[in-house]
C-alpha cells in the first residue's frame, strides 16, 4: 500500500519548482506524448473498424452473402433451384438477378455501367437502395416497364435526372450483312440512389427483372441466384451444403471470396497501424524515464534525508513509481478525451484540412466510402489504455530502483 506521505511527496516532486523547471517541462512533454499516442491509437483504430464495418454492411446490403452463378451468365429452371436452396439451413432469402456490363449514353455523354436486373420487391423502402434514394421514387420501378434507377455519381456523370431518358448499348447485337450492330434501347430514369460506396454509385444501373430479361433476350432465364443468410458469419456451412443442391447448374461463390483481397488488405493495414502508432507511446515512455532520472539526480539530497528519517528503500521506490504513474495516467486520460473529440469532429476536421491545403484527404474514388466512418471497439480502447499504463510502469522501474539504492552516507558525508 502507498501511504499518505508517499503520495504527498510524489505529488510535490511533480510541481514546477524554481531551479527544476526543466524537469517539469520534460514531464509535461512526456504527458503530451502519451496523450497523443493514446488519442492516435483510439481515433485511427476506430476509423479503421468503422471503415471495415461500414464497407462490409454496404457491400452485403447491395450484394448477397453467397451467389449461385450460371455458366455463360444464364441459369435455367431457376425457380426449382431457388426452392431447393431456400430449404438449406441458415438461408433467409434467395433472389434472382441478372448482371452485365454495358455502355450508357445520354446525348453526347457516355459511361461504362454495370446493369443489374433485380426483382422490384428487392429494392423496397427497407432495402439499402430504397433507404438511400436521393431523387425520385422506386414506386415506378415496376416489372415490364422501360425504367431504370441510377447511382448518384453515374447520374452526375451523364447529367441525368429523374424523368430523363438514358440509352443502354450492348455489344451483343444483331448480325447483319454489314456486320454486328449493337443493341440500343432507351429507358426512363425513375430514381437516383446513393448507397455510399463510390464504385456502386458511379457504375450501377438497376433495372426491373422482366425488363432486363427482355433486353438481354434471356427469356425466363436469369444470370444467377443471390443468397441472403440469417447468420452471415456461418457462410462456410452454407457453401459446403450447397454443392449437392446446386449440382452442375452453376458456380457457388461467397462474399469473402469475392472481396477477399480487399478485406485481407484492410486487416493487414489495421495490424500494422496499431504497432506503428504504439511506438508513439513507447517514445513517450522513454521521456518518462529521462524525466525521472533527472528528478532522481535533483532530489538525491532529499532522498538521503528521507532514508535517515526512516524511509525504507521500498518506500522511496514507490514514491518515484507513483510520480511516473501519475504522468502516464494523466496523459492516458487526456489522450482518451482527445481521441473521442477527434472522432466526434472527424468529418469537420477532414473537410477543414482539405480546404486549407486544397487536397482531397478523403477521396471516395480511393476510399470506396463517401464519408469517413467510425466505430469504437471498447476492447481496443481497454487494450490501448492497458498498453499505456504498462509501458508507464515499466518506464518508472529503473529510475525508482536507482533512487531506492541511494546511499545516504555518501550523499550527506560533507553536509
Amino acid at each position: 500500500m502507498i501511504s499518505a506521505y508517499e503520495r504527498m511527496i510524489a505529488a510535490r516532486y511533480l510541481r514546477p519548482i524554481k531551479g527544476e523547471r526543466f524537469i517539469f517541462i520534460v514531464s509535461v512533454i512526456s504527458l503530451i506524448g502519451i496523450a497523443i499516442g493514446v488519442a492516435a491509437l483510439i481515433s485511427v483504430m476506430s476509423v479503421m473498424n468503422g471503415f471495415r464495418a461500414e464497407l462490409l454492411d454496404r457491400i452485403l446490403g447491395v450484394n448477397g452473402h453467397a451467389l449461385v452463378q450460371g455458366y455463360d451468365g444464364r441459369l435455367s429452371d431457376w425457380e426449382a433451384l431457388r426452392r431447393k436452396v431456400e430449404a438449406v439451413p441458415n438461408v433467409a432469402r434467395v433472389t434472382p438477378l441478372i448482371q452485365q456490363q454495358l455502355m450508357a449514353t445520354k446525348r453526347n455523354l457516355a459511361a461504362g455501367v454495370i446493369v443489374r436486373g433485380v426483382v422490384p420487391e428487392d429494392v423496397s423502402p427497407t432495402s439499402i437502395v430504397g433507404q438511400n434514394v436521393v431523387e425520385g421514387s422506386m414506386a415506378a420501378f415496376k416489372d415490364g416497364e422501360p425504367v431504370i434507377a441510377l447511382g448518384s455519381k453515374l447520374a452526375a456523370q451523364l447529367l441525368a435526372r429523374v424523368g430523363d431518358t438514358v440509352s443502354l448499348i450492348s455489344p451483343d447485337g444483331q448480325v447483319t450483312p454489314f456486320g454486328v450492330t449493337p443493341r440500343i434501347a432507351a429507358y426512363r430514369v425513375v430514381a437516383v440512389f446513393e448507397v455510399g460506396i463510390y464504385d456502386y454509385d458511379n457504375a450501377f444501373v438497376l433495372m426491373p427483372m422482366q425488363t432486363a430479361q427482355g433486353y438481354f433476350r434471356m427469356g425466363d432465364d436469369v444470370g444467377g441466384l443471390e443468397i441472403m443468410l440469417q447468420r452471415p458469419d456461418r457462410v462456410d456451412e452454407v457453401v459446403k451444403a450447397l454443392p449437392p443442391v446446386v449440382g452442375d447448374a452453376g458456380v457457388i461463390v461467397d462474399w469473402r471470396s469475392l472481396n477477399r483481397s480487399l478485406f485481407e488488405a484492410l486487416e493487414v493495414e489495421r495490424v500494422v497501424m496499431f504497432w506503428i502508432l504504439s511506438i508513439i507511446i513507447v517514445v513517450a515512455a522513454f521521456n518518462i524515464v529521462a524525466s525521472l532520472i533527472m528528478l532522481v539526480r535533483a532530489k538525491t539530497r532529499d532522498i538521503a534525508i528521507l532514508r535517515t528519517m526512516g524511509a525504507t528503500r521500498a518506500a522511496v521506490m514507490r514514491v518515484f513509481i507513483l510520480a511516473g504513474t501519475l504522468i502516464g495516467t494523466a496523459g492516458t486520460i487526456a489522450g482518451l478525451g482527445l481521441g473521442f473529440l477527434l472522432l466526434a469532429f472527424r468529418q469537420e476536421i477532414v473537410s477543414g484540412v482539405s480546404r486549407l491545403f486544397g487536397i482531397a484527404i478523403w477521396n471516395p474514388e480511393i476510399r470506396f466510402l463517401s464519408e469517413m466512418p467510425s466505430r469504437t471497439d471498447p476492447v481496443e480502447v481497454a487494450i490501448t489504455v492497458g498498453l499505456a499504463f504498462v509501458l508507464t510502469i515499466i518506464a518508472t522501474l529503473y529510475p525508482s530502483w536507482k533512487a531506492a539504492n541511494t546511499d545516504p552516507v555518501q550523499v550527506l558525508r560533507y553536509e
